[in-house]
């Protein structure tokens, strides 16, 4: 198999609908969308959850409860194969070597270290939380976890 001979999945694709090109294609005039009303406009069209003035679902059902989701913490995830991939032996690890490596992007709360592949190098890494695994495989190269 070349870059050549690749080809997607029959019907997988599919020719776009061309509208407007003559009466006999069944997609002129109008272009499918009838005659008149609202949904014949361009820019015409009600939003989303709209149900012609009857009180929509998401106003009709009781709201109950609290969502904790506006106070959570986001948490940015860093593995032990990470580190071993972008940092050299004795290197300090902490939240701006980090973003350095490009391995934080945006804004985070806490990091947290998992214990996903292996470590042979020894570093010194300062983080919020780490896994046991991940504790345990940086502690066995010979390095130190500070949280």
């Amino acid at each position: 198999m070349n870059l050549h001979n690749l080809s997607p999945n029959p019907g997988a694709k599919h020719r776009r609908k061309r509208l407007g090109c003559g009466e006999s294609s069944g997609l002129g005039k109008t272009s499918g969308r009838g005659h008149k009303g609202q949904k014949s406009r361009s820019g015409g069209g009600v939003r989303p959850g709209f149900e012609g003035g009857q009180m929509p679902l998401h106003r009709r059902l009781p709201k109950r409860g609290f969502s904790n989701l506006q106070f959570r913490d986001t948490v940015a995830i860093v593995n032990v194969s990470q580190l071993e991939e972008f940092f050299d032996d004795g290197a300090d690890v902490n939240e701006a070597a980090l973003r350095d490596a490009g391995l934080i992007k945006g804004q985070a709360d806490k990091i947290k270290l998992l214990g996903q592949g292996e470590l042979s190098k020894k570093l010194k890494v300062t983080v919020d939380l780490a896994s046991a695994s991940a504790k345990e495989k940086v502690e066995k190269a010979g390095g130190s976890v500070e949280l």
